[in-house]
């Protein structure tokens, strides 16, 4: 058993962007499921794609700064801190 209060996880990649294509794909999902139509399922499955490809290209942005800042002199000790 773990002392203290629960901390959130946080996330690097999160940014405005991604937070809106997760609303969006939340409200229609439970359109989709107050409905239960083929239009709305369509609709949540079309923002669930673009949620994944928003998030995709969120970390991939992410992974590449940080690459691209181990490769910088002065942030050779970041590499520490990241682990």
């Amino acid at each position: 058993m773990t002392k203290g209060p629960r901390r959130p996880k946080e996330t690097c990649w999160w940014n405005e962007e991604v937070a809106e294509a997760v609303r969006e794909k939340k409200t229609k999902y439970g359109k989709w499921k107050k409905e239960n139509t083929k239009e709305a399922r369509k609709e949540y499955k079309k923002s669930r794609q673009n949620a994944k490809r928003v998030i995709s290209s969120a970390k991939e942005k992410k992974q590449k700064k940080y690459a691209n800042d181990l490769n910088d002199s002065e942030c050779q000790n970041e590499i520490f801190r990241m682990a």
